[in-house]
């Protein structure tokens, strides 16, 4: 498992909020075209969900994966892409 849980958003031109998509996260994981082995430690976990490791920079992410959804044509001009770590509460047990 992972030790940090992200939220990955697409913030379209009129400042709403949308998770991106699985296919897109995945897509940016497998292909690995920075060939920067930072980013070897995700894990696409669902629609706007990627689990990484400590080691992986928020800044740095976010910008490469801006770069790549644009060259993929996901992200259209004016929006633009939201990376934040977020905390997961566990379940109460009974």
């Amino acid at each position: 498992m992972y030790a940090r849980k992200l939220s990955v958003r697409r913030i379209d031109a009129a400042g709403q909020s949308h998770p991106c998509l699985l296919r897109w996260i995945d897509s940016f994981a497998m292909r690995n075209f920075t060939n920067d082995a930072i980013f070897d430690h995700l894990l696409p976990a669902g629609d706007g969900q990627l689990e990484a490791g400590k080691r992986v920079p928020l800044e740095r992410l976010q910008a490469a994966m801006e770069d790549w959804f644009r060259r993929k044509g996901y992200l259209q001009p004016g929006e633009r892409l939201e990376v934040q770590e977020t905390t997961h509460t566990q379940p109460r047990q009974p």
